[in-house]
């Protein structure tokens, strides 16, 4: 786990999803949330700041760990460093 972020990515089947784990603090209270638009997501700080991303499909949360999906038209080198700074932020406070 990388010590500044206090999370780590996961390859998924599919390959524009990635999963994130953390240990820092819970993504969601308990149970599961899933997310397709930014209004949808509007509720949960960390899902609606995702979707502020262009290229960003879909947020799935549990607890201890998110999948972020990417439209397959988005290549991750453009939209992962955003993604991840917003974790990192989201984590952090």
């Amino acid at each position: 786990m990388d010590p500044d972020h206090t999370f780590e990515t996961h390859r998924t089947p599919n390959p524009n999803s990635l999963k994130v784990t953390t240990r820092r603090r819970p993504f969601i209270e308990s149970g599961m949330e899933s997310y397709r638009s930014v209004e949808a997501a509007a509720a949960h700080p960390l899902a609606g700041s995702l979707f502020e991303i262009s290229g960003v499909a879909d947020v799935f949360l549990v607890p201890a760990f998110l999948t972020v999906t990417k439209s397959p038209s988005v290549e991750w080198d453009v939209v992962w460093p955003e993604i991840e700074h917003r974790i990192a932020r989201f984590l952090a406070d």
